[in-house]
């Protein structure tokens, strides 16, 4: 039985980079299906956990040095260029993940949208804040990148992401990437974070026992 799984993102986060990359590998042989579920992480913090923001603002912090030097580590061991962090960081995101509603119902065009965009924040440092640069990479992927911009600033987009971002507060989510398994009966479990995909393997192994 197919073991659905919601995978809800924003591009700003360097750890969702990494599992975006990750979590194909992580579930080889499984009968999954991942749907891709973009969301705002700032929207996130701001309502569940603003504790965020002040961990930022202590450059001298030893747990977010440390943490800066293991995300190379993982980055080198999934194979992922990690240029990071940028001069734009933290994204807003809220251009980028408008443009990736957009994409929401067709997935294999937002998965691959998705991954160029990564590419160009995490490696080679563009500004995705600025719709410019957004419209570039949709470009470069076959995309109309203008058509897609100004559908990301319709309303019916706006209200997309803000549902989405609800969803993911409402299901228990307090990051990105949070990762929702779910059962036939409509439980589910979340998982948050790179390093938790070994957690989403054995709970779908679990699951076709």
């Amino acid at each position: 039985m197919t073991t659905p799984i919601d995978f809800f993102f924003d591009l700003s986060s360097p750890w969702t980079r990494l599992a975006f990359r990750n979590i194909g590998p992580a579930l080889e042989g499984l009968d999954t299906h991942i749907t891709w579920r973009p969301f705002l992480v700032g929207g996130v913090f701001n309502a569940v956990n603003q504790s965020v923001y002040a961990a930022r603002t202590d450059e001298n912090s030893i747990k977010l040095k440390a943490s800066w030097q293991w995300l190379k580590e993982w980055a080198e061991l999934a194979g992922v260029a990690m240029n990071f962090p940028s001069p734009h960081h933290p994204l807003k995101s809220v251009n980028p993940m408008r443009m990736c509603c957009a994409l929401e119902d067709d997935q294999v065009t937002l998965e691959r949208f998705a991954e160029a965009a990564f590419e160009a924040y995490f490696n080679a440092q563009r500004n995705l804040d600025e719709m410019d640069e957004l419209v570039a990479v949709a470009d470069a992927c076959g995309l109309d990148g203008t058509a897609l911009a100004e559908q990301a600033t319709s309303q019916p987009i706006k209200d997309r992401l803000r549902a989405n971002t609800e969803e993911a507060i409402a299901r228990g989510a307090f990051g990105s990437p949070s990762i929702f398994v779910r059962a036939p009966d409509g439980n589910e479990h979340m998982y948050f974070g790179n390093d938790q995909l070994p957690l989403v393997r054995q709970r779908v192994e679990a699951r076709a026992k």
